[in-house]
């Protein structure tokens, strides 16, 4: 039997359940609608719209949406991506179905009303302030700006203080009419109790509603041309990202492009970068390469911190590095070690049972499968040195780099 099952529902919502061992239930619907679905005038709709999903339906009020489950000793909540925006919750096991009619009235009945959104805009302004105090994160907001320069992946989640002002209730039903259709969701859940029974209670909830279908098509980003730039931040550090773009999620050599990445800066004491710019150099305390794959392309960042006066310097040792992962092909032993701690990365992350299902809840939505754990450790395996060489030459050949100082 498959770690998960999978039904659809009559308006074409699907599903996916697995059956564990636990008195504790989780589920999550995700909807395939983020920033990237956003109109040039409607640039922070989506972030504004999962907040105001908490602000009263046509059954309930703020209030009653925020206790129902909290009442119970349950949580609600949700979160925005580039590309979907999720709604979940964690109950125990005999409150599901409670869950799943919440979500359902959240998602589908929410009114939106202007006297909470005045009190939301402030909310999200504040959260606007916040990121800008924290360079970390901006950065990589910023160098994907100018990655995707041009394309609907290309500009804040949050997006700015004055448009999100000019933002009203019947903007964000618009919005949530045209990216909020039902072949575009998927019902994760992962608790005690068998597929048929998540069924059951998914077409009670959420099966009632209308089908609706996506009336649009995301457009690839295009070209890019490689950049290299300086921005005055007055910050105590310096921060910078040297990176490139990737691959989409479903393209077959993502796998070995996360790997790479995990050799060259993952979050382990042994990460090339690690060893060459801390260990052996002592410049930078806070050293990643990260990957983030999208339905169509992707985005390899390698992030450092610094003394003003090490920045240069990191960057030549990041790019040596990268050169020689372009030019030499890891060894027999590295790789071995590489895919062990890989694997190990992978069992560890699914072994809380609220990621689980949300990574399999997103799988799911952009695969229309999921693959076992046992599948996903065989391709694994099936990396090898060239594999590597080759995605670290087509990937990481033309690098950006951006800097804070």
């Amino acid at each position: 039997m498959r770690e998960f099952e999978t039904y659809i529902l009559p308006n074409g919502i699907r599903g996916i359940h697995r059956q564990v061992r636990s008195g504790v239930t989780h589920c999550a619907l995700v909807v395939n609608s983020g920033s990237r679905d956003e109109l040039t005038t409607e640039y922070g709709i989506a972030h504004l719209t999962e907040h105001a999903l908490f602000k009263g339906t046509e059954r309930r009020k703020a209030y009653q949406v925020n206790c129902r489950l909290e009442n119970l000793g349950g949580e609600l909540n949700a979160y925005t991506t580039k590309e979907d925006t999720t709604l979940h919750a964690t109950v125990l096991r005999h409150d599901f179905s409670r869950a799943v009619e919440l979500m359902a009235d959240v998602i589908f009945r929410s009114t939106y009303p202007e006297r909470e959104l005045r009190k939301e805009r402030e909310v999200i302004a504040d959260e606007i302030n916040s990121y800008k105090d924290s360079p970390s994160e901006r950065i990589y907001d910023d160098f994907e700006d100018l990655m995707f320069r041009g394309s609907e992946l290309g500009h804040n989640i949050l997006g700015s203080k004055a448009t999100i002002a000019r933002l009203s209730t019947e903007e964000i039903r618009s919005f949530v009419r045209r990216t909020y259709t039902t072949d575009q969701m998927v019902f994760s859940s992962i608790g005690n109790f068998s597929v048929a029974t998540a069924r059951s209670v998914a077409e009670r909830y959420l099966g009632v509603f209308e089908p609706s279908v996506r009336g649009y098509q995301r457009v690839v980003p295009g070209e890019y041309e490689p950049f290299n730039l300086s921005l005055k931040r007055h910050t105590h550090q310096s921060h910078g990202i040297v990176g490139a773009r990737g691959y989409g999620i479903a393209d077959e050599r993502r796998l070995p492009l996360a790997l790479l990445c995990n050799i060259l800066g993952g979050p382990f004491a042994n990460s090339r970068l690690n060893i060459e710019l801390r260990e052996r150099h002592g410049l930078s305390y806070n050293v990643e390469a990260s990957y983030t794959p999208y339905s169509d392309s992707g985005i390899v960042a390698i992030y450092f911190s610094s003394d003003h006066c090490h920045s240069e310097q990191c960057v030549e040792l990041i790019r040596e590095e990268i050169h020689k992962l372009c030019t030499e092909p890891i060894t027999p032993r590295r790789l071995a070690v590489a895919k062990r701690q890989f694997i190990a990365q992978m069992a560890i992350s699914m072994e809380a049972n609220e990621g689980y299902m949300l990574g399999a809840g997103k799988s799911y939505l952009l695969y229309k499968d999921i693959d076992t754990l046992e599948e996903a450790y065989k391709k694994v395996m099936a990396i090898d040195a060239e594999s590597v060489l080759s995605v670290a030459n087509d990937c990481l050949e033309n690098l950006s780099q951006l800097i804070y100082k």
